[in-house]
């Protein structure tokens, strides 16, 4: 089978697609609008799980889990919540099939099995938590709850595409209750911060801080963080949020606690999440025409090691040699593949895991063993080196380092290349056309033009940077006083 990919010059969408299938990430599946996560995608995945896991763990958060169903009623409580996801919902109204003994027996909904109250296949999760906290919160003893859960979501979406966009995906999102609500801003504040560390020190992804608009905000927050991403075609990629949802989930349920005074009071709410769309970022970001290019510390295989042989004998002979250096890079904590299968020559097995975006790979043959040597190339770079075998578990140790590090730059280097300043609208027309990337403009400050833009150039604002700088302009739309600039761009 042949592996070529669609380069991103020719079709970048295209690349992106052929991109995640050939490369086993994912594929779509038997149910319309939702992808089966095939083991290498999963196995990225889970070392996501594991990093963010352990982050969310160290700043005092435990998982738990609740159900995937939420009663209508409960779900409409909040009114701006429900608005905002009722479109992308998907109900279960019936509780049973029957046989159809008209229709060669196939099987049918039964009517006489409908459910008392619909249930919707939960979107996001705060109507079910919140009618839940309403049991474990009295006092301010009980505050803070600091809970996440891992799951999967429904939000069907009519276009989809894998890891970006699906009926069903997976994700985490946080739900927190506290006493105060400087408490509660510092904790959707904290968890963007942990976002923008996950994408920037694991994923190698440089991401922009800041506040969603009005428009833009999650249905239900009074205030929404993000972290911004932008992707090579010049598109920008929401990585993603985390919600300041005031007191409006707890006055919906009437959850309520008793101060320290003694007064009753709602409490402050938060919440928070990342999901699969994440893969997406991580593919567009770093990959190149040749396949992935994974970041080190998010690789399920780091270093792979390609026999050259004749004969069994040579390939004993090989494996005897690699076996000690294997052992001491997986005591160093590094995963580590040693391909002997037979089924395949050693160019094929190198394409395909320049495919697959292993970082480092080692390949050893007759002159190799002979001369002592270990050829090592690094998939970022495609640079290759020969080098001996007292060198080798160092220089793998700092390639990783170097992997991680080159591949941040070059994503960075990019990001600040297309981060533009313009000052008028022809200007921001003529940057994201024939441009790309974030456009920096002042705005006015009203939904009316932000509406607007968007209806004239599909560009949204995707956040207003945290870093925004103080400034007297005016709106590049409507001409009106603006403070500060935003950035436009458009987007996944």
């Amino acid at each position: 089978m042949s592996k070529k990919l669609t380069t991103r010059a020719e079709d970048y969408s295209k690349w992106y697609n052929e991109l995640v299938v050939k490369a086993d990430l994912a594929e779509n599946s038997g149910v319309r609008g939702c992808m089966v996560i095939k083991p290498y995608g999963y196995a990225i995945w889970e070392k996501m799980q594991a990093e963010l896991d352990r982050m969310f763990k160290e700043t005092g958060h435990e998982n738990a889990y609740f159900p995937l169903f939420v009663p209508k009623s409960l779900f409409e409580a909040e009114e701006k919540n429900a608005e905002g996801f009722a479109k992308e919902c998907a109900v279960v109204t019936h509780y049973r099939l029957k046989s159809d003994e008209e229709n060669k027996g196939k099987l049918i909904v039964d009517p006489e099995a409908k459910l008392e109250e619909e249930l919707v296949v939960r979107p996001t999760s705060e109507a079910i938590i919140w009618n839940t906290y309403k049991n474990w919160i009295e006092s301010y003893r009980d505050l803070p709850i600091l809970v996440n859960q891992w799951a999967n979501v429904v939000r069907w979406e009519m276009r989809t595409r894998l890891f970006l966009r699906t009926a069903e995906f997976l994700w985490q999102e946080g739900h927190t209750a506290h006493a105060t609500k400087q408490e509660a801003i510092t904790e959707a504040e904290q968890m963007m911060n942990i976002y923008a560390e996950f994408a920037e020190n694991f994923m190698a992804v440089p991401v922009v801080k800041g506040l969603k608009t009005e428009a833009e905000r999650f249905a239900g927050a009074d205030e929404t963080y993000c972290i911004e991403a932008l992707m090579q075609d010049g598109k920008a990629l929401q990585a993603g949020t985390s919600h300041f949802l005031g007191q409006n989930f707890a006055k919906a349920f009437d959850v309520k606690y008793t101060t320290k005074e003694g007064k009753q009071e709602h409490v402050w709410a938060t919440s928070w999440g990342v999901s699969t769309r994440l893969m997406g970022a991580l593919i567009m970001t770093h990959s190149d025409d040749s396949g992935l290019v994974l970041p080190p510390k998010l690789a399920p295989i780091q270093v792979v090691i390609v026999p050259i042989y004749k004969g069994m004998e040579q390939l004993d002979a090989i494996r005897e040699r690699v076996t000690p250096y294997i052992k001491e890079l997986r005591a160093k904590g590094f995963s580590v593949k040693f391909d002997d299968r037979d089924t395949h020559k050693p160019g094929w097995k190198f394409n395909e895991y320049e495919l697959k975006g292993v970082p480092v790979r080692i390949a050893i043959g007759k002159r190799d063993l002979e001369n002592g040597t270990f050829e090592v190339a690094r998939r970022d770079t495609f640079e290759k080196q020969s080098v001996g075998g007292d060198d080798l578990v160092q220089l793998i140790e700092n390639l990783l380092e170097e992997i991680q590090e080159n591949i941040y730059k070059k994503a960075f280097d990019y990001r600040a290349n297309h981060i533009t300043e313009v000052n008028s609208f022809e200007e921001f027309k003529d940057v994201l056309e024939n441009k790309g990337g974030f456009v920096s403009a002042h705005w006015d400050g009203t939904t009316e033009t932000e509406e607007k833009i968007q209806e004239l150039t599909k560009a949204t604002i995707r956040c207003i940077p945290l870093d925004a700088k103080e400034e007297e302009g005016v709106c590049v739309f409507s001409g009106k006083t603006s403070s500060k600039r935003v950035l436009f761009a458009k987007a996944y």
